[in-house]
């Protein structure tokens, strides 16, 4: 380890503990020990991801208080806007996730609507960047990846009105989704087009991970990538029971909204290698059978209007004809 590395991971150990002591001079001993479990769970100090207790503690924190979800929102965000260094901001932002992941109903709705401007997305991380050396200018690839997924995850959601990580262990039945008799409980008045749209534009996000082989073998990359996996599961869930509940209405749609679904269905195909590079155990056929036949049926079905467009342009050109004199 170079000396301005340890110089630096000196002074970061230095800037934890002025936190920590600055936490705890606080009269408000609520906010006082939330503050401390976020510092704790995002020391500069270690490279490794949080651990399981302090997650917990931040995550059981806002279970059931307002006032303490707030506390918790502001530390992350704190200490998220605070810092340059990628380590700290990568572990501000897995803690984010894990509350989206595990949190109360509550607490998600505060956390997905906090964060109200900003840079290119609400987290305000396009432009983090740390070029101390090789190590940080890569994680900083990592960090504005992982705040646009992060984002992308709160837009979709908003747009579904229902959360993409429902759980951190989201356990899928495909075949029984799979099944057009079953029931997806959505209304008529779904929109498709907006839901589908936003949900291929979750999966694009994911696949802009950086191009680093290094980190693969990072442990607080790959605990991000563990959690990223799970939405992506999630994900597939959202879309496969929109596809089924589509069904026969697709003879339904209108001929722009159909042309939208199959562009937004040749979008999430172009994604399917590098997903498949991702996530190699989430391979799913089912899924990709289910997206591939129902692209083919809309496709089939804007063949034949566009060509019975076609044929009555012809009648009604042949009619005009004969009705005008020479």
């Amino acid at each position: 380890m170079s000396r301005k590395r340890k110089l630096r991971d000196l002074m970061g150990i230095f800037k934890d503990k002025a936190s920590l002591i600055k936490a705890n001079l606080s009269t408000k001993r609520g906010v006082s020990s939330i503050q401390v479990a976020v510092i704790s769970a995002t020391t500069h100090a270690s490279a490794s991801p949080p651990h399981d207790h302090r997650i917990s503690a931040i995550v059981s924190a806002g279970d059931h208080s307002l006032p303490a979800i707030y506390a918790c929102i502001e530390a992350i965000m704190d200490r998220l806007h605070r810092t340059h260094n990628p380590y700290v901001a990568l572990k501000c932002l897995f803690v984010f996730h894990n509350i989206m992941a595990k949190g109360s109903l509550l607490y998600k709705d505060h956390i997905s609507f906090s964060p109200s401007s900003g840079g290119h997305n609400s987290l305000n991380l396009s432009g983090f960047y740390d070029k101390s050396d090789m190590e940080t200018r890569e994680l900083s690839s990592w960090v504005r990846w992982y705040a646009n997924v992060l984002e992308r995850n709160m837009i979709t959601s908003r747009a579904l009105g229902s959360y993409i990580s429902p759980s951190s262990r989201l356990t899928i039945n495909f075949d029984k989704i799979g099944d057009k008799k079953g029931n997806t409980g959505f209304s008529s008045k779904s929109d498709f087009v907006t839901e589908m749209e936003s949900l291929v534009c979750m999966v694009e996000g994911i696949c802009e991970t950086p191009e680093s082989q290094y980190f693969q073998k990072n442990d607080l990359v790959h605990e991000i990538m563990i959690l990223v996996a799970e939405d992506y599961r999630s994900t597939q869930y959202h879309m496969m029971i929109r596809l089924v509940e589509l069904g026969d209405r697709v003879s339904r749609l209108k001929y722009l909204d159909l042309c939208e679904l199959i562009l937004s269905l040749k979008r999430l195909e172009g994604c399917r290698k590098k997903l498949n590079e991702l996530f190699i155990r989430r391979k799913n056929d089912l899924f990709w059978e289910m997206v591939s036949e129902k692209k083919m049926e809309m496709e089939k079905l804007k063949y034949e209007r566009e060509r019975q467009s076609f044929l009555l342009w012809n009648v009604d050109e042949k009619l005009t004809r004969s009705v005008i004199p020479n």
